[in-house]
């Protein structure tokens, strides 16, 4: 099988039995340690990397009295190799058995927002293209949730990616961006005007959800001022913020993927910009960086990298 490549305007033409060599000669060092790992003569694995390096025009590697040095060139190569070996191997497994056939367990993790606003959704979607997985969801802490995944107790965790503590350790897929807004009823003074500012809203009896790092994306912006904020309620429901924002006990300043324009008992809210630099809050999948994943959790990032677990989510 004939692999095209195209690096800086060059179209290259490369088998994939020339990359397997090429990535054991990387591994082993030499010629020789490659041809033994790979039950083959040494003289098909030096003829595989002379018409390798002569199509990219480069030389992979260095050659010595003990072996060989791969090159900066082979270094910059080898990532690519590896990469399309894997998704050759990967795209081999998903013709192995029909999808949906597989059966496993899938072991997800989310945290108190997502639950409510993304995670049925995922899951109904999941469901109907692994119906032979066993789905079993823990809700906690986005930080107890970090420490599930690194420790392997979980697969994948669904939650707010912008403040990941442990980026070395872990890995994401970006589900959907939502920016912050104000909430306020329907008839407040802030809701006719034209602007409204982080100064502004720091006047105002704020509404604070204590979920998700929203309290501290909140308070953070407004301190900002010089200035506590006037807390007037800390809650853990969205709905009670709805439920007070539309009653006029004060303000909240929310993600824009958790906003409806109506309370439980119907009464309205509105939803307004404020000028100024307000934080985004990026959602998605996490999983552990080098941990092998199994065929269910490899489906389930792979939902979200085709775009469909957040169809329904505001931007």
């Amino acid at each position: 099988m004939h692999v095209v490549f195209v690096h800086r305007g060059w179209i290259m033409s490369f088998t994939l039995r020339q990359l397997r060599y090429f990535v054991a000669v990387a591994e082993k060092g030499s010629v020789i340690g490659a041809a033994q790992m790979l039950s083959i003569s040494q003289s098909a694995v030096t003829e595989a990397l002379k018409n390798l390096e002569a199509d990219l025009g480069v030389a992979l590697f260095e050659r010595h009295a003990r072996g060989l040095n791969i090159t900066h060139s082979g270094h910059q190569f080898l990532r690519h190799a590896t990469r399309i070996l894997s998704d050759v191997s990967d795209a081999r497994r998903a013709f192995e058995q029909r999808p949906g056939t597989s059966p496993g367990k899938l072991n997800i993790g989310v945290t108190s927002l997502m639950a409510g606003y993304v995670m049925s959704d995922m899951l109904s979607r999941y469901r109907r293209m692994n119906p032979a997985v066993e789905i079993s969801a823990l809700e906690d802490s986005g930080e107890y949730l970090e420490h599930l995944l690194i420790g392997g107790e979980l697969d994948v965790a669904v939650m707010v990616t912008s403040n990941l503590r442990d980026r070395m350790a872990l890995q994401s897929e970006i589900l959907a961006v939502s920016a912050f807004r104000l909430w306020l009823p329907l008839e407040h003074k802030l809701a006719a005007r034209d602007s409204i500012s982080l100064d502004d809203v720091a006047r105002e009896p704020l509404i604070i959800l204590n979920i998700d790092e929203m309290e501290e994306e909140a308070i953070n912006l407004l301190s900002a001022f010089g200035r506590r904020p006037r807390i007037a309620f800390r809650t853990r429901s969205v709905e009670a913020v709805r439920s007070l924002v539309a009653t006029g006990a004060g303000v909240a300043l929310l993600p824009d993927l958790v906003y409806r324009p109506w309370s439980l008992d119907g009464d309205r809210i509105e939803s307004r910009d404020v000028s100024g630099s307000l934080p985004i809050v990026q959602v998605g999948v996490v999983w552990r960086r080098g941990l092998p994943l199994s065929p269910a959790a490899r489906d389930f990032i792979s939902l979200v990298q085709m775009g469909d677990g957040g169809r329904h989510m505001r931007g």
